[in-house]
């Protein structure tokens, strides 16, 4: 499996999982907002910071907005889909603006494209990836367009069928995609414990020979970092400052609190995982002659009496004559008076 090349940072089993925290709508429309968001996910640790490149007129239609005229959930929301919708599109300007100061402070500028005209947007500002939503895994002349810009490809997977997901696939490779990776996902804010399934992500790695992550909505940090111990290449989390603030998706996002134990633990947990080889540290090999035992007597014997198995205990330190080694020690004579409990050493054996 080839890692993916995200502006010179690999992406793949053999490297850190990279972490995006995912800003979508929750900086309300707010640029000084936005701005401490993108500082405190830097603060954190994350890779990128992603957002959500649609517009009013791009994502939804007017029958839609018809329909959708008020909420109950003040809190989340407010007046109606439309004015929301008006409120929360990240513009053209939003865009520069975002990406320049993503450069500034040294943290990867990324957005999910939901038309072409912000698919052209996004691969003219040389952003890392292109990411696809899980609402477009079948919006095939969507992916065919991501695919001739010639970015790399994040495809997160939420609601599609193993079949869907292989002819997005298809069309990708088709249209010239190079590098893609895939996020396993379950659509649902949160999910259940039971509905998440992170033995998708070995099946989809092994499926399409591609870097498999998780975009994750459940609440807490455990299930991301239970992800990065499973193999996930790419951990994506909604990201906010206050889980209470107003908006669409703050309550189920991580805090900087729970962004920077992703980060950390996740870079630990992938240290932690190691080799497939087994491999005897240095340090534990100086722990064995400590922790080890050693043949020592269970009794005094005499020079000349010849050893068996019930003549000998195997006591610390892990020195001399190892358990392992009792049997080159049977049937052999010493050769000189020992006491009780002595350590054994192969010049006392004739």
């Amino acid at each position: 499996m080839q890692p993916i090349n995200l502006s010179g940072r690999l992406v793949g089993p053999e490297h850190p999982p990279y972490v995006i925290a995912e800003i979508g709508s929750n900086y309300n429309g707010d640029m000084t907002l936005c701005k401490h968001m993108i500082d405190e996910a830097k603060r954190c640790g994350a890779d990128a910071v992603k957002f959500q490149s649609w517009s009013k007129n791009s994502l939804i239609s007017k029958a839609e907005y018809a329909r959708n005229t008020t909420y109950a959930d003040t809190h989340r929301h407010f007046g109606s889909l439309e004015q929301m919708v008006e409120k929360y599109q990240f513009t053209a300007e939003q865009h520069h603006e975002v990406a320049r100061y993503c450069k500034e402070i040294g943290i990867h500028f990324m957005s999910s494209a939901f038309a072409p005209e912000e698919v052209d947007l996004l691969a003219s500002m040389d952003t890392p990836a292109i990411k696809v939503a899980s609402m477009d895994v079948t919006h095939l002349p969507l992916l065919a367009h991501m695919a001739k810009s010639g970015k790399p490809i994040i495809l997160s997977t939420g609601m599609a069928s193993l079949e869907e997901i292989a002819v997005a696939m298809k069309v990708l490779k088709e249209n010239g995609a190079k590098e893609i990776s895939l996020l396993h996902c379950i659509s649902i804010y949160p999910p259940e414990y039971k509905d998440v399934h992170l033995n998708n992500m070995k099946m989809l790695a092994e499926t399409f020979d591609v870097p498999v992550g998780f975009s994750d909505h459940s609440v807490g940090t455990a299930i991301p970092l239970a992800a990065v111990a499973l193999g996930a290449c790419i951990i994506e989390k909604h990201f906010t400052l206050d889980k209470d603030m107003e908006g669409w998706d703050h309550w189920i996002s991580a805090d900087p609190a729970e962004l920077e134990v992703i980060c950390r633990e996740g870079k630990n947990i992938f240290t932690a995982l190691g080799s497939h080889s087994r491999i005897v540290s240095e340090a534990e090999l100086a722990k064995r002659s400590k922790f080890r035992r050693r043949a020592v007597l269970k009794h005094g014997v005499k020079a000349g009496d010849v050893l068996q198995l019930e003549d000998l205990d195997f006591k610390r330190p892990g020195t001399g004559i190892h358990p392992n080694e009792y049997p080159y020690v049977i049937g052999r004579k010493v050769n000189k008076d020992l006491e009780a409990d002595a350590e054994l050493e192969w010049s006392d054996l004739a």
